[in-house]
């Protein structure tokens, strides 16, 4: 069964996020600092009448983050009922990609990417690396209790 995923680049890398976790996808202009807040939080947006905090990709795979600029993106995800926006370089495509096409990631990217990569897919001559959407957000530690 395809699945549709939101393709996002980081740094010239594409990455994919599952669309049925995606709430929306907005330009980004900057955010509002919260002081004392980790390194990768760019800080709050407001979206909709909602306030989200955003996570910036590039700071969470140890880049440097850099200013927004037209293509920048915060994409609006969802997970139980934690709200969250993931800073982008670009994000406009939606693509369809079998399950069966995702496959584990290699040693040696689970290691450099501390586990924030979980699957790996070949589409045509592109390799897209799956977020692990819980992992970035520091929610793996949840006991399930939904």
């Amino acid at each position: 069964m395809s699945e549709l995923h939101v393709l996002c680049k980081v740094n010239d890398t594409e990455y994919v996020l599952p669309a049925s976790d995606v709430l929306q996808m907005e330009s980004f202009a900057g955010a509002t600092k919260v002081p004392g807040a980790a390194a990768q939080v760019a800080g709050l947006v407001q979206i909709r009448g909602r306030v989200v905090p955003v996570v910036d990709l590039r700071v969470v795979f140890g880049l440097p983050p850099i200013p927004p600029t037209l293509d920048s993106r915060v994409v609006v995800m969802k997970a139980s009922e934690r709200v969250v926006g993931l800073l982008v370089d670009s994000a406009r495509e939606v693509l369809k990609i079998p399950a069966d096409d995702f496959h584990p990631p290699p040693a040696v990217l689970v290691q450099q990417t501390d586990g924030l990569v979980k699957a790996v897919a070949q589409v045509g001559n592109r390799l897209l690396m799956l977020i692990d959407f819980i992992k970035v957000i520091g929610e793996e530690h949840d006991d399930g209790d939904e």
